[in-house]
């Protein structure tokens, strides 16, 4: 047996703390120096993977099932385990909690942060500084906190796998489009209102563009935030309280035939999808970690738009992407800390100038696209995993 790990944070294929676990316990499967387990209920359903790596992950499964035994009827308590936790926070840093309410205490608790609000309150500063370590997902977040004063603090970049994210020949699938695509949770923080707003713009000129989105998320209540900016039509919601992204569509303008909503897809049929996409889309306002579906959509060789601002910087590298240089300052929670900057608001029309930059020069968004993937190659989980298991290590010595 190895040393006894917990991932204290749901495991799921269909959105991103649920994928990076995932992906921790996929590599550690086969690490006989590693026990892992998640304290969350594991739910099959929740994990779409391949026979084979389902295979591998049974020892996991089991053992969250048997600390999920060892934790019922604790609900509400704190809990210690005599092994290392790795603790989900969030913005107030703030220990995430399984679904019985439960407090998960480690030997040690190690917090992993991907935290979108640059000003930290005093509570939140105490909270931090209560863990022997907290690993960010940025070097945004890590350099946000060291200037609040808080130095125990790394940073450990997400990955991608490569197994699965990498380029390969395109299908062809409606060649004669010019596909744009748009991924992440729908709110205001990720900017899907400026990537409507911008591709209403750049599909008035070209009827062949089409935009792509897969904005589902397990919260789409977070949705109504992104009517603040005012950049784009009102969302719309359905009788079920549900946004309605086609009719959204059309009341920014679009033709019929210029959206497609891909629904809630899991990770692991993304690639094929993102191979077929012609550049993608990504004005987010704040990414606390590196923006995961962008990562895979570089690694996948799909010429990037990245807005430049807090997690986004870790991958722009050069002419690696086409990178949205007009930042307007966000104020009030977006503002930034000391000499840190803070959220960033791209130009519409500087959305709508890379689009047909793109649209123009193919080539050049191809060289774009392969300069994203070979940066990306360097990203894997398994990199992620062998430096999160680093520090248990040394977090246990």
């Amino acid at each position: 047996m190895g040393q006894p790990v917990v991932i204290h944070w749901g495991i799921s294929s269909f959105f991103g703390w649920g994928v990076y676990g995932l992906n921790l316990a996929l590599n550690w499967a086969g690490d006989s120096g590693i026990d892992a387990r998640t304290s969350y209920p594991f739910q099959p359903d929740q994990v779409v993977i391949d026979p084979l790596r389902r295979l591998s992950l049974k020892p996991f499964e089991q053992q969250s099932r048997q600390l999920a035994e060892q934790l019922r009827g604790r609900e509400g308590r704190s809990v210690n385990i005599e092994a290392p936790v790795l603790v989900a926070l969030g913005n107030d840093f703030s220990s995430s909690k399984g679904p019985q309410n439960t407090e998960i205490v480690g030997s040690p608790s190690i917090g992993v942060v991907f935290y979108e609000l640059p000003q930290l309150s005093a509570d939140t500063l105490e909270r931090a500084r209560k863990f022997p370590l907290i690993v960010c997902g940025s070097t945004w977040n890590e350099r946000i906190l060291r200037a609040h004063g808080v130095n125990n603090v790394t940073t450990v970049i997400q990955g991608i796998d490569p197994a699965l994210f990498h380029q390969a020949p395109r299908q062809g699938i409606l060649s004669d489009r010019f596909m744009v695509f748009s991924g992440g949770k729908l709110e205001l923080r990720k900017g899907q209102d400026l990537v409507m707003a911008g591709f209403a713009r750049f599909a008035k000129r070209h009827p062949e563009a089409m935009l792509v989105t897969a904005w589902h998320s397990p919260w789409p209540q977070l949705a109504k935030s992104i009517d603040i900016s005012g950049k784009a039509a009102p969302l719309s919601f359905n009788d079920k309280g549900k946004p309605d992204l086609n009719a959204w569509a059309r009341e920014n303008g679009l033709e019929a035939g210029q959206f497609l909503d891909l629904g809630s897809v899991p990770n692991a049929l993304m690639p094929p999808i993102l191979r077929e996409m012609d550049v993608a889309l990504f004005p987010n306002r704040s990414e606390g970690g590196t923006n995961l579906v962008a990562m895979e959509a570089m690694a996948c060789g799909v010429p990037a738009i990245l807005s430049a601002n807090t997690g986004h910087m870790d991958l722009i590298d050069g002419n690696n992407c086409y990178a949205l240089e007009h930042q307007r300052s966000v104020a009030g929670d977006g503002a930034g800390v000391g000499d840190v900057a803070g959220w960033g608001e791209s130009s519409v029309e500087e959305i709508d100038d890379k689009l047909e930059q793109a649209y123009r020069d193919r080539n050049d968004a191809r060289r774009r696209g392969e300069r994203g993937a070979a940066k990306l190659a360097g990203y894997s989980w398994s990199r992620t995993a062998d430096q999160m298991r680093a520090i248990i290590r040394t977090m246990t010595k």
